[in-house]
């Protein structure tokens, strides 16, 4: 949500952008490469990597047009997934927690991965909520955003800090959930409307109910085993995103 305020782009989140993608890059190379790195290390290496994915999304992209931004993002999921699949190919013997943990799952994550994720949640949250006036204005364009008292930079340069801040916790947490982040804000734009001090808020409950019901189906979907919860968000997922690609040509 706060990606998509950002950058004024409906398809902007942290999987399309390939900050997701990014972050677990990361991660898995720090699991892969030093396995007995303490857990509390994974949120800052994610971090790491997410913002180094979303300056080379910058980069590359030069524009906020969302069908460029959200193709740019693709192709780089694509590169930084390559990458994960060669460090996994390169050693075989430590893939299997890195393999778990890349498809998204909850399965195994015991009150260690609480006590990390709930602290920074509870500093970064209402962080968020100080952004939204200013996230208001931006949605009429940096000129206007300007004229009314925001300094765009510093407003884009902080949040967008805090965006992947927010994501690599996620993304250390329980690996990269697809699709939660674009299509949750989606569905609340419409119920709540286009103000971020209801948006925000409802968005991050709303997100969590989803993830908390996926997991409950992926759980019972097929007994006795247990689907990871990004291959069932993925599919729920991915056509929304077509559908969004498709109204906005």
């Amino acid at each position: 949500m706060l990606i998509q305020g950002i950058v004024r782009n409906p398809l902007a989140s942290p999987d399309i952008l390939g900050v997701n993608h990014a972050a677990s890059l990361a991660s898995v190379g720090a699991l892969l490469l030093m396995p007995s790195l303490p857990v509390m290390v994974l949120p800052l290496l994610a971090f790491a990597g997410g913002m180094a994915g979303l300056i080379l999304l910058k980069m590359l992209a030069k524009t906020h047009q969302p069908m460029k931004l959200a193709l740019t993002g693709v192709a780089l999921s694509a590169c930084w997934a390559s990458l994960t699949d060669y460090l996994m190919l390169s050693r075989p013997q430590d893939v299997n927690n890195a393999l778990l943990w890349l498809t998204g799952s909850l399965w195994g994550r015991d009150w260690s991965f609480v006590k990390i994720a709930i602290p920074l949640m509870i500093l970064f949250l209402p962080l968020s909520l100080s952004f939204c006036r200013d996230l208001d204005l931006l949605a009429l364009g940096d000129a206007r955003a300007t004229t009314l008292g925001v300094s765009v930079p510093h407003t884009r340069f902080w949040a967008l800090l805090l965006a992947v801040a927010m994501t690599s916790t996620g993304v250390a947490a329980c690996g990269p959930i697809s699709f939660i982040g674009l299509v949750v804000p989606h569905m609340m734009r419409s119920i709540t409307g286009g103000r971020h001090r209801r948006l925000l808020p409802v968005s991050a409950l709303t997100g969590a109910l989803l993830l908390v019901v996926a997991d409950l189906l992926a759980r019972i979907i097929h007994p006795p085993l247990e689907l990871p919860v990004g291959v069932l968000t993925a599919i729920i997922g991915a056509p929304w995103f077509v559908w969004l690609l498709v109204r906005m040509r």
